[in-house]
């Protein structure tokens, strides 16, 4: 993992939800055009990193945070940096799918519309752009004023992503993104992160070790908070430097 192709890199970083301090000592980079992987046990601090990577935990009361987040070399938290505009370039995919109550066409375009693409011919190309590398322009095309509520819970997620991708960012953050979903989509969804990382950086938290084996190149494994072990994908499920991540994805715990 050469230094210099780093997009993100934590330095020291350390986080807090009031007293309870969730992230101790974080150090890591994650590459560009690659998909890292953090796994670990529920509450390990995996989804709070995430997070943190975006300043979606600026949202909630009572946190803070020491050390260091560089994007492209400069300080997310620093006080000049706009979190508005971090998190244009650094976007986010939840668990859930969380389409807005609106067509579909209208869920891809809000982003732009709000930054200000008005033409419509400037957002109808955006859109089905978007919808394209989502992998959702040809079941969509014909409907794309229909409730995007009416889409099955797959389409959704992908919809969510097309939404996300439409603000053209550099980082994608997926938080579960198949955990709600069935097998098929799951594979869908999973077939869709090998083609973006080809424009995109991912970083995707997943329980799933074997969608983790799957899709990632690189992979960390998290535990109470702290970084046991940080390697190539094939090295960590293969040779792990720590016991406490063989017993983890041999199942001895977790």
């Amino acid at each position: 993992m050469k230094e210099s192709n780093h997009i993100i890199t934590t330095e020291n970083v350390n986080f807090y939800y009031g007293d309870f301090k969730a992230l101790q000592d974080i150090t890591m980079g994650f590459e560009k055009n690659r998909v890292t992987a953090l796994i670990g046990p529920s509450g390990c601090g995996k989804s709070t990193l995430l997070r943190l990577l975006n300043r979606m935990n600026d949202l909630i009361d009572g946190t803070r945070v020491e050390g260091k987040v560089l994007f492209e070399g400069a300080d997310i938290y620093d006080p000049r940096v706009d979190p508005v505009d971090i998190r244009r370039r650094i976007g986010m995919v939840f668990q859930k799918p969380n389409p807005f109550p609106k067509s579909i066409f209208k869920n891809v375009a809000y982003g732009p519309r709000v930054n200000g693409v008005c033409r419509k011919r400037d957002l109808d190309a955006l859109v089905e752009k978007s919808l394209l590398q989502a992998s959702l322009w040809n079941e969509v095309k014909d409907i794309l004023d229909r409730s995007a509520m009416t889409l099955s819970g797959g389409q959704q997620q992908r919809l969510c992503i097309a939404r996300a991708l439409a603000m053209k960012p550099d980082v994608l953050l997926m938080d579960e993104p198949t955990s709600a979903l069935d097998p098929v989509s799951t594979a869908k969804i999973e077939e869709l992160i090998e083609e973006l990382k080809k424009d995109y950086t991912i970083i995707i938290v997943t329980h799933n070790m074997q969608q983790a084996a799957r899709v990632s190149d690189c992979t960390g494994f998290f535990y109470l908070g702290r970084v046991i072990e940080y390697n190539r994908t094939d090295l960590l499920f293969t040779t792990p430097e720590k016991k406490q991540t063989e017993d983890y994805i041999t199942g001895r715990f977790g």
